[in-house]
């Protein structure tokens, strides 16, 4: 951050800017707008495309955002963007087919519907910076897609996976291993839905759905497999070890809170626990090996080692985006992205007994809840990724908890992030056996 602002001020005194457009306008979208209208240096918010018109309207006009101008072709939207206006328009296409454009935020949440629109803007060669959810399904393919067309793909410096990553790679360059990146949660309970967090989405104007996810675990689950995913990281179980504690107990006893597997798996894993403090947050274990090196961390209160603890107490989200992008427009870096072949996947486990011929609800929703499970056992087992089972028919009966296999499902056809699956598990099993 400390380099990226003062070269966002260079190109501020240039007068150059970075130009940035945004599909979606719910709670998340809403803060964005906001940041870059008041805070962000060298970059500008251009376009906002979602399909209530309305919505993005309301959040350019509380952002502050002034000369806004509704379009509906290819021209309109060019035009007004060289003439320093912010467009709004139903179109997400014409965001990723505009040269006006650099970087586009997808920010619907929408797994489905957010494949097609990463994708077409990679091939257009649009940095993307992209969901937990959407990344933490087809991430690896799009990815590939990406290096392809030589843009970035990144996750958000600010939402957990940026922010363990930003610690992870401090860790590494100071000589300490990781070997769990852990996730700090206050609430854990698979059978949450909509009605049961009605009142708490209302008192803060999100979506019921986006904070039963939070609180179903199906957040959490993409949020570790992001991780993992970037880092070569695994679950030391199905579901992961989700240790709760006592409200309140410092996350430095997280050490204790694990079984000793957890912390001496070759690839490291990533995981969660519940109560700790300082919560909201991250938390990383890490291992240092060397006697001297051990001394001078418990010089530093750092404890006995040869195992630590490290946390970031906070995630800033949306305040996070702008160096996001400058990170990837001005140092060609990304966030968080995957780093190879998929390591973990999110499964979709049956929220409540379901019956045959039923249709499978969305992320967050009343029949399906996310767990992570290593991507060899998924494969094997053919179990059904919780980010293609929405739209799903069920060909059996089905008990609350059971995990869903491809064999239980009619999945619709046509579906671009179905293509994109069965391309993403075809290229890197061709590419381990190269």
């Amino acid at each position: 951050m400390i380099i990226i602002d003062k070269k966002l001020d260079e190109i501020e005194r240039e007068g150059k800017q970075i130009r940035v457009a945004m599909v979606g306008a719910g709670f998340f979208a809403q803060g964005v707008a906001l940041q870059f209208q008041t805070v962000a240096k060298g970059m500008r918010l251009v376009a906002i495309a979602n399909r209530t018109l309305s919505n993005a309207d309301k959040i350019c006009r509380e952002a502050g955002i002034e000369d806004v101008v509704e379009v509906a072709s290819q021209k309109e939207l060019d035009t007004a963007i060289s003439q320093d206006k912010t467009c709004v328009t139903e179109n997400p296409f014409l965001l990723c087919n505009s040269n006006e454009i650099d970087v586009i935020i997808e920010a619907t949440g929408n797994i489905l519907f957010g494949a097609e629109i990463v994708l077409k803007a990679i091939q257009s060669k649009k940095h993307v910076v992209v969901n937990a959810e959407l990344d933490g399904t087809v991430g690896p393919i799009l990815k590939v897609y990406a290096d392809r067309h030589e843009v970035i793909y990144t996750g958000i410096d600010g939402d957990q996976p940026g922010v363990t990553m930003n610690l992870y790679r401090f860790l590494k360059g100071v000589g300490i291993k990781p070997v769990l990146c852990g996730n700090i949660k206050g609430l854990h309970d698979p059978y949450r839905n909509p009605k049961t967090q009605q009142a708490f989405a209302q008192k803060w104007g999100q979506n019921p759905p986006m904070v039963t996810s939070f609180a179903d675990g199906s957040k959490i689950s993409f949020e570790q497999t992001v991780i993992a995913n970037a880092t070569g990281m695994q679950v030391g179980k199905r579901g992961m070890y989700g240790p709760t504690v006592e409200a309140g107990t410092p996350i430095d006893a997280a050490i204790e809170a694990y079984p000793d597997e957890a912390l001496t798996s070759e690839k490291g894993i990533v995981d969660y626990i519940v109560g700790a403090s300082p919560g909201p947050g991250i938390f990383i274990i890490g291992k240092c090996d060397h006697p001297l090196q051990q001394h001078y961390l418990k010089l530093y209160k750092m404890g006995e080692g040869p195992y630590y603890s490290f946390h970031t107490p906070f995630h800033l989200c949306h305040f996070e985006v702008p160096s996001t992008i400058a990170r990837a427009v001005l140092f060609n870096d990304a966030v968080i992205a995957p780093k190879g072949p998929p390591e973990v996947e999110v499964l979709a486990v049956a929220k409540m007994n379901l019956k045959s011929g039923d249709q499978l609800d969305g992320i967050g929703y009343y029949m399906t809840y996310g767990i992570c499970e290593n991507t060899e056992v998924v494969e094997a087992e053919q179990l059904l990724p919780l980010g293609i089972a929405e739209g799903c028919m069920l060909k059996r009966d089905v008990k609350k908890d059971e995990v869903l296999t491809y064999k239980d499902v009619v999945i619709p056809e046509g579906r671009k992030i179905d293509e994109l699956i069965r391309e993403q598990r075809a290229y890197f099993e061709v590419a381990q056996k190269a």
